[in-house]
């Protein structure tokens, strides 16, 4: 199997240049062998994780007999670790380069996973192998990103990311499924597959060729021309990506975090998780699909599309019902991917900095998103659970999805008067 890289070195775009267009059906220019492999790699990377980590609560209380306000200080650590830990992908790939930061990634979450296998009667070797396994994702996604887009045109990322989104989101769906019948009574078995999955995973990794962040620069900082999207670090409208996403990832979660305490005794557990079924798999059809009218459109009209499709789901949900709850999912999942996608194509778009220092600090702002969000829900919930309305935090939750583009957009005015400029190519 070849791994040999057909776009994005240097001389990649001579052809592209003398034709203008790309070629590939529809101009379309064909994923890379590299390309290929790193979006077949991220579903088995999410399959083997999605395997063991949603069920680490139960391992670390029932099997290990952690108290759960251990467990959850634990879990807190270890998402600290995960997502704001990604800031460090852009100094190492930096210094070492994105193919050999994606084998220290999996390295260090192949050891975490072989270490799981005696930690499953040690609560030391246990924390000790989670907490590398999410220093291990911290380094490994935003250098996988970045290895994807390199050298890609900016009329190619949609494509690429939403791909990467799609592939990560599929692993995510059939984890924990194809997971379940070991977790609890073979735990051993489960871990020590999962060990020789990312082992030879990481293999593959290290036949890939090294990109131009991988290879020495001669005397000078900057990126080959074939490596920079043409309009990299120009002033753009609109508010921050960063803070964007802190808010995009805020609002999301209260849908991610509260969903099964409101749905499940209202309807079933089975139904819920069918919801969750489905949300996966339209996420992982629709993404692609989507990406390019996702580019097409202006940061601001992303915004308002994006938040107002989640205030519409917010609301069905809050109607109640399976018809109100599974609709309210479908409009989540299309907010999701406007936002998220948009988000990380403006980050990239409005930066002169290497593509994973910029994935690094989205995942920080998602970090921050999801911390405050589990923070501010939790009290949210509470209290109007308390006051015999469960429905009374979706209207809150709703209400803010409403607020949060207004307040944006209002902070910092559009003035593009090409409107759907982004994404034009």
């Amino acid at each position: 199997m070849s791994l040999r890289r057909t776009d994005g070195a240097p001389g990649a775009g001579a052809d592209r240049g003398r034709t203008g267009r790309a070629p590939g059906r529809r101009g379309r220019p064909p994923l890379s062998g590299p390309q290929r492999f790193l979006l077949g790699g991220s579903f088995l990377i999410t399959l083997g994780s999605f395997a063991v980590l949603p069920y680490m609560s139960v391992l670390l209380h029932q099997r290990l007999g952690l108290g759960l306000g251990t467990v959850g200080f634990v879990l807190a650590v270890a998402s600290l670790i995960q997502f704001a830990g990604g800031v460090v992908a852009g100094p190492v790939t930096g210094r070492i380069g994105l193919r050999r930061a994606m084998l220290l990634a999996l390295g260090l979450r192949t050891a975490g996973f072989a270490a799981f296998v005696p930690g499953l009667t040690s609560p030391v070797l246990a924390v000790g192998a989670l907490l590398l396994v999410s220093a291990g994702a911290a380094l490994y996604l935003p250098a996988n990103k970045a290895y994807l887009v390199e050298g890609a045109s900016e009329a190619r990322r949609p494509r690429l990311l939403s791909a990467s989104g799609s592939a990560f989101n599929a692993g995510m769906a059939l984890g924990p499924p194809a997971a379940a019948p070991l977790v609890m009574g073979s735990p051993g078995v489960l871990f020590s597959c999962v060990t020789v999955l990312f082992a030879l995973v990481g293999a593959g990794h290290a036949l890939l060729p090294a990109g131009a962040a991988d290879r020495p620069p001669d005397g000078s900082s900057a990126a080959p021309a074939a490596v920079r999207a043409p309009e990299a670090g120009a002033p753009r409208p609109g508010p921050s990506p960063f803070v964007v996403t802190v808010l995009s990832v805020y609002a999301f979660m209260f849908f991610q975090h509260y969903l099964a305490l409101y749905a499940v005794p209202r309807t079933s557990a089975a139904f819920y998780g069918a919801v969750l079924t489905g949300y996966a798999a339209l996420l992982v059809v629709a993404q692609p699909l989507l990406a390019e009218r996702v580019a097409a459109l202006s940061y601001p009209a992303a915004l308002r599309w994006g938040f107002g499709a989640m205030a519409a789901g917010m609301a069905a949900i809050g109607a109640g019902g399976h018809a109100g709850i599974a609709a309210g999912g479908a409009l989540l999942c299309l907010g999701e991917i406007v936002l998220f996608l948009k988000n990380d194509l403006e980050a990239l778009a409005r930066s002169s900095a290497a593509p994973a220092r910029v994935f690094g600090r989205q995942r920080l702002a998602a970090g921050i998103g999801a911390f405050a969000s589990g923070v501010v829900g939790g009290q949210l919930y509470g209290a109007t659970e308390s006051a015999g309305s469960a429905r009374a935090f979706w209207a809150a939750v709703c209400l803010q999805c409403l607020l949060l583009p207004v307040f944006l957009l209002r902070r910092h005015p559009a003035r593009d008067p090409e409107g759907s400029r982004a994404g034009a190519g």
